[in-house]
């Protein structure tokens, strides 16, 4: 009971300290994408740094985040994951659900750091759409994060990998950074409780640019999933496939 009440503690200022944040960095963030970027490390350095103390679940990064022009395809279990990415990298940009962009202050930063809205309801169309939206917005710069499955799955479900990243990797032209996860095994897609522990986010060696889309795919797959099986494991949690 005691750690669902932290839990509940840690949600509650987690979510106050959004518009807090948004408002104090809105001035340069209205001015530069720079303050905007600003403004969203700091919030997850906040998020990170109270959910440590607050709850006994720590972060920690392994591998080496990317600096330059990369896709990242990550592993998504959970809001956290996103923010421990984000925090990781100098000037991320996320491929994320249109109604998102509509949001108060999380659509307006999104805005600001490039991310690229995606209409989900067609598969086809989302796709063609995704790609003129990246192709147009490549001069910004940074590193394009998608999350291949397409949703946050919880630990030990298993779901498909979405054509979709094959067609931006073709797209794009660049290394892909697969990364690996075990988050989800302390802080699950719905609930309040947070459980204590240690959350990691992997970055993997990068899958240069080049491949066939089929073996792509097949190699993402394989490596993502084998190195979040092996975290959530260390984590104490056993998929089963």
């Amino acid at each position: 009971m005691m750690q669902w009440a932290r839990s509940l503690a840690f949600i509650g200022q987690m979510y106050l300290a959004m518009p807090v944040i948004s408002l104090a960095y809105f001035p340069w963030a209205l001015l530069s994408a720079t303050g905007a970027h600003a403004a969203c490390h700091a919030y997850c350095r906040w998020v990170i740094w109270t959910l440590g103390w607050m709850t006994g679940l720590r972060c920690e990064v392994r591998g080496t985040p990317p600096v330059g022009e990369v896709m990242i395809a990550a592993k998504h279990q959970s809001f956290l994951d996103i923010l421990m990415i984000y925090n990781a990298v100098p000037r991320g940009k996320f491929i994320m659900k249109r109604e998102l962009m509509f949001t108060p202050f999380l659509g307006q930063y999104a805005r600001r750091i490039g991310c690229v809205p995606v209409n989900r309801g067609k598969r086809g169309a989302a796709i063609a759409q995704m790609l003129a939206a990246v192709k147009s917005g490549r001069q910004q710069g940074g590193q394009l994060i998608i999350y291949p499955q397409g949703t946050r799955v919880a630990p030990g479900v298993a779901r498909p990998y979405k054509i979709g990243t094959g067609a931006l990797y073709d797209q794009l032209a660049q290394p892909c950074v697969p990364v690996a996860t075990n988050v989800g095994v302390f802080w699950p897609r719905h609930g309040i409780l947070r459980k204590p522990g240690l959350a990691v986010v992997q970055f993997l060696p990068e899958i240069a640019p080049g491949l066939a889309r089929d073996d792509f795919m097949a190699r993402l797959e394989q490596v993502v999933e084998t190195a979040s099986d092996a975290l959530m494991a260390e984590a104490g949690f056993h998929a089963h496939r």
